[in-house]
Order: C-alpha cells, then sequence, then structure tokens
C-alpha cells in the first residue's frame, strides 16, 4: 500500500494522478485502494510532519519513508529486500560522494550500524563521505512517532533530529550502501539532470524515436537519437530535434528551430529559428528567436523575439546561485535562467548566467539583467535616445555604384 503525503497546494493536482499507470508500473496486482492521499496540515514540519500526517494509515505496521527529492533506480529495492532478514529497528540507504553535498550525513561502526547522523555539516566538517538518501525502512513505527512528537528543534530537521535520538537510545539502524543512480531534486537546476535520469530509463532500449501517429512531421525535419514526440505536435521544414529530447502534447517545433537534449512540455513552442539547449521548458512556454540554454523555465512564460539566456560565463569558471542570500556551488560552469510561472521576457533582453525570475513577473525589453527577480515584479530599463540633424546623404549614383562593385565581385 502507497500513501503519498500532499498540501493544499497541491491535493487537486495528486488526485489527478493515473493510479492505474502508477499501479502497473511499480507492479501492484490489486489497483483499488492501493494509492491514498494523506494531506499534511503543517507543511512547516517538513518530513517529520508528512510522516506524522500517515501515523494513522501506517498503524504498528513497517514501513518505508520515500521522498519525491530522491530520484534512484528500482534496483534499490533488491538492496533493500536482500537485507530484511536482518533483526534490527531499520535501514537507510546511503550513498557514497566525492564532494560536499547539503544533507545528511551518516556515522558509520565498524558493523556498518549507523551511530550518528549529521544534518547539513558544512563542507570539510563531513563525518563521513555517506549521504543519507531518503529511502528509510522502520520496523518499529510506535518507537519513530513517539521520537518525531517529542523532538525539539529550531531547524527544518526534525525528522533526522528525531531518528539520531532513537538511534543515541540504543535503537539499531544499519546503513545499506547503494551505488546505483541518485540525482537529487534540491535546487530547481536539479531538474534538468532529474527528468534526463527518468527520460533514460523511458527509453531504455529504443532504436528509433518514438512518435506519435497523431503527430505532424515536415519531410524536410530532422529527428535524431532517442526522442518521444506526443500527440498533436507540429514539426515543421527543416526543424532538428536531437535527443535525447521529450515534446509534450501539441507543441509547435517551428521552421529552422534546433531542439536538443531538453524537455518541451505540452503546448509550447520552439518559435522560428529557436535554440533550445538541455533545458527543462514545463508547459504553454512559447519563444521565438531565441536561445535558450541550460534553464529550467516555468508553465505559461514567453520570450519575445531575440531574448537570449546567458549560460557560460566569460571567465568559464562554476556558476553560483544565491539561495536566501547564500550563494551557492551549483557544480557547474553552464547554467542559464531559472524562471518561475506566469512570466514574459520581452524583445532583446539577455538574461545572465545562473539568474532567478519569479513567478508573475514582466521583464522589458532591450535591457541586461544581472541580478535575481522577485514575484510579481516589473523591470525595464532607462535609457534616452539622442537626436541631431542628418548632414550626410546617399545619391542614387553612388549606390548604384556601389552595388556594380559588388556585382563584379
Amino acid at each position: 500500500d502507497i500513501a503519498v503525503i500532499g498540501g493544499q497546494h497541491n491535493l487537486d493536482d495528486l488526485a489527478k494522478v493515473d493510479v492505474a499507470m502508477l499501479g502497473k508500473r511499480a507492479g501492484v496486482k490489486s489497483e483499488k485502494k492501493t494509492f491514498t492521499i494523506l494531506e499534511q496540515k503543517k507543511l512547516e514540519e517538513g518530513m517529520a510532519g508528512a510522516v506524522l500526517s500517515a501515523e494513522k494509515w501506517i498503524g504498528d505496521a513497517p514501513f518505508l519513508v520515500v521522498s519525491s527529492n530522491d530520484i534512484v533506480e528500482s534496483s534499490i529495492f533488491a538492496l533493500l529486500k536482500k537485507n530484511l532478514s536482518k533483526k534490527c529497528d531499520g535501514f537507510l540507504v546511503a550513498k557514497k560522494v566525492a564532494q560536499y553535498f547539503p544533507g545528511g550525513y551518516l556515522k558509520l561502526a565498524k558493523n556498518g550500524a549507523i551511530t550518528g547522523i549529521v544534518e547539513k555539516p558544512g563542507a570539510g566538517n563531513e563525518p563521513s563521505d555517506l549521504v543519507n538518501l531518503v529511502f528509510h525502512y522502520h520496523a518499529q513505527p510506535k518507537k519513530l512517532f513517539a521520537a518525531l512528537k517529542s523532538a525539539k528543534t529550531t531547524k527544518d530537521d526534525r525528522y533526522e533530529v528525531a531518528l539520531d535520538s532513537l538511534i543515541k537510545k540504543g535503537a539499531q539502524f544499519f546503513a545499506l550502501p547503494y551505488g546505483g543512480v541518485w540525482q537529487a531534486v534540491k535546487y530547481p537546476w536539479h531538474l534538468i539532470s532529474v527528468w534526463q535520469a527518468i527520460f533514460n530509463t523511458l527509453t531504455s532500449g529504443m532504436k528509433k524515436p518514438r512518435i506519435s501517429k497523431k503527430a505532424t512531421i515536415a519531410k524536410t525535419a530532422i529527428i535524431r537519437g532517442n526522442v518521444i514526440i506526443e500527440d498533436g505536435v507540429k514539426v515543421f521544414d527543416h526543424a532538428v530535434i536531437q535527443g535525447p529530447a521529450y515534446i509534450g502534447a501539441n507543441c509547435i517545433i517551428a521552421n529552422n528551430a534546433l531542439v536538443r537534449e531538453s524537455h518541451l512540455g505540452s503546448g509550447s513552442v520552439a518559435g522560428f529559428g529557436t535554440e533550445i539547449a538541455r533545458s527543462f521548458l514545463a508547459d504553454q512556454v512559447w519563444t521565438h528567436t531565441n536561445y535558450i540554454g541550460d534553464s529550467v523555465i516555468g508553465r505559461n512564460t514567453s520570450f519575445g523575439s531575440g531574448s537570449v539566456t546567458g549560460n557560460l560565463r566569460l571567465d568559464e569558471k562554476e556558476i553560483p546561485v544565491i539561495i536566501h542570500g547564500e550563494k551557492i556551488s551549483t557544480g557547474t560552469n553552464k547554467l542559464g535562467a531559472i524562471i518561475g510561472e506566469n512570466v514574459r521576457v520581452g524583445i532583446n533582453t539577455s538574461l545572465m548566467p545562473g539568474i532567478k525570475i519569479g513567478n508573475n513577473s514582466f521583464i522589458g525589453g532591450g535591457i541586461s539583467v544581472a541580478q535575481d527577480v522577485p514575484d510579481s515584479k516589473f523591470v525595464y530599463g532607462k535609457w534616452e535616445l539622442t537626436m541631431k540633424d542628418n548632414t550626410a546623404s546617399i545619391s542614387p549614383s553612388a549606390r548604384e555604384q556601389m552595388m556594380r562593385k559588388l556585382q563584379k565581385s
């Protein structure tokens, strides 16, 4: 049985999920009453609040906590199943990392037993190189519920604090080292890697593009590699789609457009002469003669002709992003813009690498935006046109002579 914990903001979206499809993919034999949607009333309580929202639903049955923010391979279930015969209070899946990740780290005894959890220790202060993935098996639910209710913290780590207190009081949890694919969804730019990881799973073994019979593809269009094209898509003359690429329902790929290694949500438009590279575009994103590179674009956003996203610093160094006033390392030297929903970008506007634009904001034309824009802002530049009398002229004969020279050359 699977319970999905949501909030008031997304319960309607969760209710639209195709439960039969999910059941089939999860290998669930009975699809009736298998998936339950539960509401978390206090979202500020984080994962601890989510687990407590399911307390009555769980009862005293062993359960697994899985976060949608950790994308992993299905082989992780086999790893858990292999160890279920071991008598203990539970298991936490651990991933070995080569560089610092701002998450929880595990302290281990020699036998693999977990002796402590350190949440976001800061680079250089990690107790180990094992990051705590949110794939946790609890054999004794009531112990966890009691610890969650009594845990005290001023940060957003109440679940980890409760778990750490259980371990300190003698509860036995073991780490399960996991070597498969892992992609966290912690910051907006992670979405680019996440969709690619999911897409690669969907297209494993694909030998040719998967194109809906209800799509219209021009004869001169070029489609290469792992590409999925949904119903109602129109691909016009001389457009190029280079996989991996997902083109959602009713998208338009206009003449001379280039889409490569990107996701286009339903109803999006890659307009004439537009290039979209290594980016994630949600539904209803409109472009026209634009360059969108290494960017994440929210729903119902449009770009005026000639506007571009810069994705590489002049010194080609790593691009940082400001999150809540803190400079966060992105781990990449290629990152474009991160744009929310219902945004409008005017013509001939340049967006500098790594900037964020909030929901419902309008960005005026002909400007360069080099800093983050909060929600619901109107951004415009100030400039002054200078006019004076024109004293130069070009006679028809002079133009004719110039054309002759060009023809001879």
